[in-house]
């Protein structure tokens, strides 16, 4: 393995450390809007994750994957956020 393929495959652990500790915030937030940004946090860092992925076992169709997740992201975020909204849950 190269050096830059090593430090993709680092960095993406690294963000997969960091949603780990998003988790903690999505079980135990005090709140929903808390709880809703912390999922958002865990979709990014998975989004990321595979793109950096991605580019260390040289796979392109990965990037797609990817994109599909973020928009999917998106629109999880914006679920929550209006099912909140309509719940009387927004402080």
């Amino acid at each position: 393995m190269t050096f830059v393929e090593n430090v993709l495959l680092g960095a993406a652990a690294a963000f997969v450390l960091t949603s780990l500790v998003a988790l903690y915030r999505i079980v135990d937030g005090p709140t929903m809007p808390d709880r809703v940004i912390a999922v958002n946090v865990v979709g990014s860092n998975v989004v990321i994750v595979i793109a950096l992925l991605a580019a260390a076992i040289g796979e392109p169709g990965a990037l797609d994957i990817a994109l599909v997740y973020a928009l999917l992201n998106f629109l999880l975020s914006i679920a929550i956020s209006k099912f909140t909204v309509e719940r009387g849950g927004v402080l």
